[in-house]
């Protein structure tokens, strides 16, 4: 995985507050996230083997990452450390009728992560079958990386960008031309077709339009409705969501990438991996947090049967 390591100061609150009011919340807590971290710890929960490639700050918080990042078994040789910005980190607040949440994100050390650090790390890129990448460091970095993956000849890494958060500007062409599998939700799928995603159908329209456009695989992630896939030549399909009551939707979107990372990585074939993953995803939304929701391959197994 290359991307970002954030720290998590999550507030459950018992409604979302107006803009000016201060609140009282119900609870606090600290928690480790960041979206690359999420999916790299999605997957070495499933038993993948995980390295990551990602810039911390010289803080407390990046100490106690690295620290989880090894207890989790994630190899960390390839963890960076910057003096000049802190940890990210994300605030996040929880609606707690609705499970329903809305995350500030204040990059810090995760936006220093260079081209030039990306070509250091150049061999577990290599050596990959799969490749994570996220926006929430530099696009020169995650170009970067894809160009190193494309690049390698015979044994070429699955590369998958998950297209959030949304970017303020456009996604260069370059970058989604070296993407084999592009994962966007509704607002972030709309912003790339210029078209609305408010409904399935439309949903499906538009994973056909970004798979042609970009000759890629396209997952549209739809929150409960579950996702759609498209893959150039063939129909859009439209794969249902488990029905469950969320009680903390935080990180779902990533544990379904991190989830499909694993299962592409296993040998499953797309389809077969996007329903499991979204069968994965849902699990997670049943408890509070994000990357604390994240079942283990056992656990998996003793809910989903496989």
């Amino acid at each position: 995985m290359v991307g970002s390591s954030n720290t998590d100061l999550v507030a459950r609150v018992p409604r979302m507050p107006r803009l000016g009011e201060c609140l009282t919340g119900t609870s606090f807590e600290i928690g480790f996230g960041g979206k690359g971290a999420n999916q790299a710890i999605m997957a070495a929960r499933l038993g993948a083997h995980v390295t990551v490639v990602t810039r911390l700050g010289s803080d407390v918080f990046g100490d106690a990452y690295t620290r989880h990042y090894h207890d989790e078994g994630i190899d960390t040789g390839y963890v960076m450390f910057d003096e000049a910005w802190s940890s990210g980190t994300a605030l996040i607040l929880v609606d707690e009728p609705t499970g329903l949440n809305t995350i500030a994100f204040v990059a810090g050390a995760n936006g220093a992560l260079s081209a030039a650090d990306i070509r250091a790390a150049r061999e577990p890129i290599v050596t990959s079958d799969v490749l994570l990448c996220q926006l929430e460091v530099p696009l020169e970095s995650t170009q970067e990386s894809f160009s190193i993956a494309r690049a390698n000849g015979a044994h070429r890494p699955v590369t998958v960008l998950n297209a959030a958060p949304v970017p303020r500007d456009s996604l260069p062409d370059a970058l989604l031309e070296l993407t084999d599998i592009l994962v966007a939700n509704e607002e972030e799928a709309a912003f790339l077709a210029g078209r609305p995603v408010d409904s399935t159908e439309q949903a499906l329209q538009v994973a056909a339009v970004l798979s042609d456009r970009w000759s890629c695989a396209t997952i549209l992630t739809l929150g409960p409705l579950g996702v759609v896939h498209a893959n150039r030549g063939h129909p859009a399909e439209h794969i249902a969501a488990p029905t469950v009551r969320a009680v903390d939707t935080t990180g779902a979107g990533d544990a379904f990438v991190g989830s499909l990372g694993f299962l592409l990585a296993t040998g499953n074939p797309l389809p077969l991996a996007v329903e499991r993953a979204v069968r994965i995803a849902s699990l997670t939304v049943l408890s509070s947090g994000s990357q604390a929701s994240f079942p283990t391959r056992g656990e998996v197994r003793e809910r989903l049967g496989w």
